[in-house]
């Protein structure tokens, strides 16, 4: 029964076989159930409006017909945020993953994923907000070169303390704790340095940073 699990998923699939495997696998998992599949965006839209709750997790495919995974993810972030985006594909293209990334999925995986690494993955993205594993981040990372304008960015030292506590697992409440600053003024050192790097979002600053060599893997 739902109510004896503690996190909800929806699978996104246009594959029937996929979907359906995918279904059984995770209600295999003790703390994790699915509440309903859809074939693409559109008939996820239809479903999130007949559910009394939301799910926690939306597992969605990348390439589906009507609405695909990207315009997909768009739609969620926008109308409903508060649910995480998992993206999932058998594209392994570093350009389709930055893509879902940066419309706002809080991971990528392959469709190939070891059912246990999954569930680590369902289990990182409840407790953490986001799953990014060493591929998918060096993924990211090789898909950015530098450029003239990023080079002459300059970043003040308090930005840059930030930007480095910001790409640990810290929250900004944390972060204003450990720089003795108000939450407030952390916000906006957060929305300074999207507007300067033009990014959108906390997974942006950490890809600046690695690339920029201020932060190790």
């Amino acid at each position: 029964m739902v109510s004896s699990k503690k996190h909800t998923l929806a699978i996104v699939d246009d594959h029937l076989l996929f979907g359906s495997s995918l279904e059984k696998l995770i209600n295999s998992f003790d703390e994790f159930t699915v509440l309903f599949k859809a074939r693409n965006g559109v008939e996820l839209q239809k479903e999130l409006a007949k559910q009394l709750s939301f799910p926690n997790i939306i597992l969605l495919d990348y390439n589906m017909p009507v609405m695909n995974g990207l315009e997909t993810v768009k739609w969620l972030t926008e109308h409903h945020p508060e649910i995480k985006v998992l993206a999932l594909s058998v594209e392994d293209n570093e350009k389709i993953i930055l893509k879902m990334i940066r419309e706002g999925a809080k991971g990528y995986f392959l469709k190939d994923i070891h059912p246990d690494d999954l569930k680590d993955a369902l289990h990182e993205v409840m407790d953490k907000g986001y799953y990014y594993s060493e591929k998918v981040t060096t993924s990211m990372v090789n898909a950015l070169h530098p450029s003239s304008n990023e080079n002459n960015i300059v970043l003040k030292k308090n930005e840059l303390t930030f930007l480095q506590l910001a790409c640990s697992e810290m929250t900004y409440k944390e972060i204003a704790d450990v720089m003795n600053l108000s939450p407030k003024t952390i916000d906006g050192y957060r929305q300074e340095l999207f507007n300067k790097l033009r990014i959108k979002n906390r997974v942006g600053l950490v890809i600046y940073a690695l690339k920029n060599n201020f932060i190790e893997l």
